[in-house]
């Protein structure tokens, strides 16, 4: 059956790219918790130099407070993306479902068309046998 195969092909190609995207998401969390984990450590650096951790301090240091800023909007990034990956990972396990779903349904074609053949065949042969008889 053409129209399954294809079906089949569709759900494949869905589901890889649902998996691409989870995939980009994790790689994309993973690359804003280096750089926030980075930026960490240079304010904590910052911090120490200038011997004041209080960011509401007046002589607190321009680089710490601008690196903080840097960090939290990257936090609310992350946090933002967290949220995209749930939704991509239920897109996925729904894709998956679908195409095992596609998968199923052709195996069973196959399975009805190889039956037809085998009743076919043996039809054929009783035929043959009764005129040969």
């Amino acid at each position: 059956m053409k129209s399954r195969d294809t079906l089949v092909r569709l759900k494949r190609f869905q589901a890889e790219e649902k998996r691409r995207r989870v995939l980009q998401l994790n790689t994309m969390i993973s690359e804003f918790t280096r750089m926030s984990n980075e930026l960490d450590r240079e304010i904590s650096t910052e911090e120490q130099r200038a011997n004041i951790s209080d960011p509401s301090h007046f002589a607190y240091p321009t680089y710490a407070r601008a690196a903080r800023g840097r960090r939290d909007n990257i936090m609310a990034s992350i946090n933002e993306l967290r949220g995209q990956l749930a939704e991509a990972e239920a897109q996925l396990k729904d894709a998956n479902d679908e195409l095992a779903k596609a998968q199923s349904q052709e195996a069973r074609d196959r399975g009805a068309e190889r039956m037809i053949d085998v009743v076919a065949e043996r039809r054929h042969a009783e035929h043959a046998f009764r005129r040969g008889a």
